[in-house]
């Protein structure tokens, strides 16, 4: 009897081993399998954060780009009105000084009031205090036959303004109107030069 106990306890203790083995076996195939699915989660997670990040990445490259860009822009635009003020700024200065000097506005004064003078009309040439004594001795012929008229104008700044028709059609010949026409003139070619 004591051989069929051991028998029954061995096998017992054998399927208690086997079913031991099973359970194990199953709950290490559990334990595998969902590593293998947090595994493949976190790699897709993974997958999809490296994505996102190569998508910010090339956007915040193509704005940076873009912002570069615009920046070059702005400083080009930036550097050409500093240039344009700059030559505005000098081409006034030298209108200015060339037109503060007497002798050369009476001849210009002289050639105008020529081209002007129709026979029919009086002719003013309005000047500041310093040119007009220039002035009236240079058209004092004219001045004498009653054709040409100097007249202080102290709003005239460098330069002279030719009046007719009574003062109702005026052309400019001041230092700033000079200046502003050629300026206008001249910035495209200034512009084309910049570019």
């Amino acid at each position: 009897m004591s051989e069929n106990l051991n028998e029954l306890l061995e096998k017992i203790q054998r399927e208690g081993v086997d079913k031991a083995k099973d359970a194990a076996a199953k709950v290490t195939a559990d334990a595998e399998a969902k590593a293998k699915a947090l595994l493949a989660e976190a790699e897709a997670k993974a997958k999809a954060l490296l994505e996102e990040a190569k998508r910010q990445a090339e956007a915040y490259a193509e704005s940076s780009k873009q912002t570069i860009r615009q920046s070059a822009k702005n400083t080009l635009i930036e550097v050409e009105n500093a240039v344009t003020a700059l030559f505005d700024k000098l081409l006034a200065k030298g209108v200015s000084d060339a037109t503060a000097d007497a002798g050369l506005v009476a001849e210009l004064a002289a050639e105008a009031v020529r081209a002007y003078a129709t026979g029919t009309g009086k002719v003013a040439v309005a000047a500041g205090a310093k040119l007009c004594d220039a002035l009236r001795a240079k058209l004092a012929g004219q001045a004498a036959n009653g054709g040409v008229d100097v007249v202080l104008d102290e709003t005239s700044g460098t330069g002279f303004r030719v009046l007719l028709a009574g003062g109702r059609i005026e052309h400019n010949f001041t230092g700033q109107a000079i200046a502003e026409s050629l300026s206008r003139q001249l910035r495209p070619a200034l512009a084309e030069l910049l570019k």
